[in-house]
């Protein structure tokens, strides 16, 4: 069964929205929505511009990841932006090498935008699951390491510079923050393991504009409670089995109206990152979960539940619920 195996987080330095007012043509009164609406304070700026070093700083927490570098097949860019760097540079191969994980099949996803970081998730674990059978996976531990032969592993990177006005704001619903994410992915994990994953991609919408721009509005919460329901059928559980929802980091209100739809206890939902870090972009899950493990919101056995939506080339709405 797909699980996380081991995970690091990088958030910068923060800069309070204020600041970024000038270079991104906000009001004041528009800045005051974000801060009071949509509950968005700082976000995180880091000074470097590469977007390899940004990734760096993740993986260079991911201590699970050395001597277990023979062992990772598969390398997953989970991006929101489809353009990272000019040609030729390529920040997921310059991680690779730096890592040295050059053997491994590197690729990017940015189909479903910030519901990318759940399709990574789920992709890497049905690519290492047809090519590890069980008893392989048996036949030594997941934390073998200093060379030592064990089941393979992917690792799940995510992690933008916020280099335009387009990948600093969404217009009147949240301001991207900078940080990065580092995941190890294994078939047959026995920890954070993952139950159910539900997505649904909406073409319409990959026009948000006029009338489809209210359109979608309308139907936002809807779509993101359908596949929160299918994912939690598939698990086997009911909404009321969930100790904590993980959100994207869209915007404060977002959530306080999807949990009047759901029925769920706002407070069971981890905002502090909204305001704190803003919505950064695919890391969110992977920066929730580990706020949540820091704090102690998780207990061995808990089910949880992470939701993402995804708005370019349509829209797409992805819940996935896993046993801690």
């Amino acid at each position: 069964m797909t699980a996380l195996e081991a995970m690091s987080v990088y958030l910068p330095d923060r800069v309070p929205i204020d600041s970024l007012a000038g270079p991104l043509g906000l009001t004041v009164p528009q800045v005051k929505v974000f801060k009071r609406f949509h509950g968005l304070r700082e976000v995180g700026r880091d000074p470097d511009p590469s977007p390899a070093a940004l990734l760096m700083k993740a993986a260079a927490g991911l201590d699970a990841l050395r001597g277990n570098e023979h062992r990772v097949r598969y390398v997953l860019y989970a991006r929101t932006m489809p353009v990272a760097a000019p040609y030729p540079v390529n920040p997921l191969h310059e991680v690779c090498s730096a890592l040295g994980l050059r053997n491994a099949l590197a690729f990017t996803l940015t189909h479903q935008s910030c519901a990318s970081g759940l399709l990574a998730i789920d992709l890497a674990g049905r690519l290492l699951a047809a090519e590890a059978a069980p008893a392989a996976a048996a036949a030594a531990p997941a934390s073998a390491g200093d060379g030592q032969p064990g089941p393979p592993l992917a690792l799940v990177l995510s992690g933008e510079k916020a280099f335009t006005r387009d990948a600093q704001l969404f217009e009147n619903t949240t301001i991207f923050g900078e940080g990065a994410s580092a995941c190890l992915v294994s078939a047959f994990g026995q920890r954070d393991r993952l139950l159910a994953f539900a997505s649904h991609v909406r073409g319409e919408f990959d026009s948000i504009t006029g009338a489809n721009e209210k359109r979608l509005q309308r139907e936002y919460r809807p779509s993101l409670a359908e596949v929160i329901g299918r994912a939690l059928d598939e698990a086997g559980l009911a909404l009321g089995d969930i100790a904590l929802l993980l959100p994207h980091n869209v915007n404060l209100v977002t959530w306080q109206r999807m949990c009047l739809l759901l029925k769920f206890p706002l407070d069971r939902v981890l905002l502090d990152n909204i305001s704190a870090n803003g919505h950064v972009f695919c890391a969110d899950l992977f920066a929730n979960h580990q706020t949540a493990r820091e704090r102690g919101l998780l207990r061995r056995g808990d089910r949880y539940l992470a939701a993402s939506v995804g708005a370019g080339g349509g829209a797409t709405f992805a819940a996935m619920v896993f046993e801690h």
